[in-house]
């Protein structure tokens, strides 16, 4: 009798139903599977629409959200920033001065430079500005370029940042002052000289003196040169008298 309640105990316990899911098991499943579905809808309408644009040969690029095709935002060129300006054909006459009270009626010039002539000094008729904006460069170049000035057509233009020359505005405050070579000859003329360096010139003068007779006598003229009678001591360049 025992045996018989034990056995069916034992087959009570191994049919019994497995245990139920609890409440918040079955709720998170349930949204999950509504999730997937829409998302899977979602996807499914996306891809139609795509499928169904044609991409039109002016488009640029097709969104991935789906939709028409957008083009490029069209870029301006950047304009030139520079605030640099060449000027040519300068009228003589119209220097550093002139040009900095005349051109400072557009702005504030930073710097300017003339080119000159390193032996004379002489203008060289074309220059640089400066200014501190480069907008009122541009309005300068603008404003000027064909600009008729002492029966001269200024040139002017902008001249980019990457053509400027690093070593242009070097000494461009520098009032150039040419070499006075008529001064140094006077200098070098003039100076006290040795009894030796006197010899040297002396014939030196001499050699020239016959290589010149023999021209003239080669060319068939009848001419007779003056006899050049040359001082061997050289003369005092100061006069000293004594102290009597």
């Amino acid at each position: 009798m025992i045996i018989e309640l034990t056995k069916s105990v034992s087959n009570i316990v191994t049919q019994s139903p497995p245990p139920a899911p609890s409440a918040t098991v079955f709720r998170l499943s349930c949204l999950n599977s509504d999730m997937g579905t829409k998302a899977k809808k979602a996807m499914k309408k996306s891809l139609k629409k795509v499928n169904a644009i044609k991409p039109s040969e002016s488009a640029d690029f097709l969104p991935l959200e789906g939709g028409p095709g957008r083009k490029l935002p069209v870029l301006k060129p950047l304009e030139n920033t520079s605030p640099v300006l060449y000027i040519g054909r300068i009228p003589h006459g119209f220097y550093e001065k002139e040009m900095e009270a005349y051109f400072g009626q557009f702005g504030t010039i930073k710097r300017l430079r003339i080119a000159r002539n390193k032996k004379t000094g002489k203008s060289r008729h074309f220059g640089f500005i400066e200014f501190e904006s480069p907008e009122v460069a541009k309005i300068v170049a603008d404003t000027m370029h064909n600009y008729l000035l002492f029966e001269h057509l200024l040139q002017v233009f902008v001249v980019p940042l990457e053509h400027v020359h690093p070593r242009l505005w070097k000494g461009f405050n520098y009032r150039y002052k040419p070499v006075d070579s008529l001064q140094i000859e006077r200098e070098r003329h003039d100076k006290e000289r040795t009894i030796e360096e006197h010899r040297k010139l002396v014939d030196r003068v001499m050699k020239r003196d016959k290589k010149r007779r023999k021209r003239i006598e080669a060319a068939g003229i009848d001419y007779e040169c003056p006899e050049i009678v040359g001082n061997l001591q050289p003369a005092p360049k100061k006069i000293k008298f004594d102290e009597d």
